[in-house]
């Protein structure tokens, strides 16, 4: 049986736990004011709860609120999947940013988005819509694309049947169309954005497999527009994709 102090602790987690999700990259520093008035918890509570955060480490104050602190930068990087993908695909990652002259990105899947590991710019190309930690949806991406096109069906449907948000005026928001490309990207191995999730910008990435042959990520290079263009990276893309997935303990054949 559960203890009533047992429960006051989970709550207090669960509720501490609610407020750190509150921060994004727009919404990077929040008063206490801002968190009690968005989650609904009294401001008394998030005054206690932020303080406890702040002496923890997970918070800490800035000019205008507060901020994430860095032990949450710290235990981010801690994360067994994410720290192996990472570690082992940064000299391919880095690499392919060399060959190509292209801004390279590395990424997972967390539900219906994509989070960026790790983003390798390019001085003189900015790509605003991306940082290291930051989220897009996985739709309108190529490196989202490139993770659904091997995910199961179950989960693909459930994304292809959730309203499809619309980035730009060139973002597939058409079912259909999406399944249409997704069955081009198991073809190949290779998925494209070309100004769907920016305008100007296109994507191109591939999927990266683990043990047993398990999607676990996907990685890609941004740069100029045409589709043309695009093409001419994919083989690079593709073969950097395939020697991480190699290190990873993946092999040769069809992915699980």
């Amino acid at each position: 049986m559960t203890r009533p102090e047992q429960q006051d602790a989970s709550s207090s987690l669960i509720k501490g736990l609610s407020l750190l999700n509150l921060f994004s990259v727009t919404d990077f520093e929040i008063s206490i004011s801002e968190m009690a008035r968005t989650s609904g918890i009294p401001k008394s509570t998030a005054h206690r709860l932020v303080t406890d955060l702040v002496e923890w480490g997970a918070l800490e104050r800035g000019r205008n609120g507060y901020r994430l602190g860095v032990r949450m930068f710290e235990l981010g990087h801690l994360v067994p999947a994410q720290r192996t993908l990472r570690e082992v695909a940064l000299p391919y990652a880095h690499n392919l940013n060399e060959v190509t002259g292209l801004t390279c990105n590395l990424a997972v899947r967390d539900k219906h988005e994509i989070i960026y590991l790790e983003k390798i710019s390019r001085r003189d190309l900015l790509v605003p819509h991306s940082r290291l930690g930051g989220r897009l949806p996985l739709h309108c991406t190529g490196l989202g694309k490139a993770i659904l096109g091997f995910s199961d069906h179950d989960f693909v449907e459930s994304v292809l049947s959730a309203p499809l948000t619309r980035l730009s005026p060139k973002t597939i928001t058409d079912p259909t169309a999406l399944r249409r490309e997704l069955a081009r990207v198991r073809e190949t191995k290779v998925a494209y954005d070309v100004e769907e999730s920016q305008p100007g910008l296109f994507c191109v990435a591939a999927p990266i497999f683990g043990m047993g042959n398990h999607l676990v990520g996907a990685i890609s290079v941004t740069g100029a527009t045409a589709l043309s263009q695009a093409q001419r990276y994919a083989s690079a893309v593709r073969m950097t994709a395939m020697a991480i997935s190699r290190v990873l303990g993946s092999r040769p054949g069809r992915p699980a």
